[in-house]
């Protein structure tokens, strides 16, 4: 199984939501930032590496707020999602196409890959608060 980690960026009552590159697996999917887990690595350590690398930002890992296990043909992932806080440092663009801060309601509009789904449900309906 791969563990994947995944932050839940809250700023003024928006969600923060990255696209996948064209030329990466799973393409042009919109998800929760984050990345696998090095086995050298707790789950925290793994997001502050992803979100250091993919955005060059500095975050803090507050809450964990659960896990979902999805099967795709590439393998099974097990997402654990936090609550982070964004410390310092300018979002860059270096792993992925596009970012939006969101309001729960337009989630809709965005298709998410298969396994952040579950969290975005939650996120949608107050399971996961804003």
């Amino acid at each position: 199984m791969i563990k994947v980690t995944a932050a839940i960026f809250v700023h003024d009552g928006m969600l923060l939501i990255a696209k996948r590159k064209s030329t990466a697996r799973l393409p042009n999917l919109w998800e929760l930032p984050g990345g696998k887990i090095e086995p050298h690595e707790t789950p925290e350590e793994c997001l502050k590496r992803e979100l250091k690398e993919e955005f060059d930002i500095d975050v803090t890992v507050e809450e964990y707020l659960g896990s979902n296990v999805h099967t795709y043909d590439f393998g099974t992932i097990d997402l654990m999602a936090f609550r982070t806080s964004w410390n310092t440092g300018d979002f860059k663009l270096l792993d992925h196409e596009e970012i939006r801060w969101v309001f729960t309601h337009e989630l809709d509009q965005f298709d998410f890959a298969p396994a952040d789904t579950a969290f975005i449900e939650e996120l949608k309906n107050g399971g996961i608060e804003i």
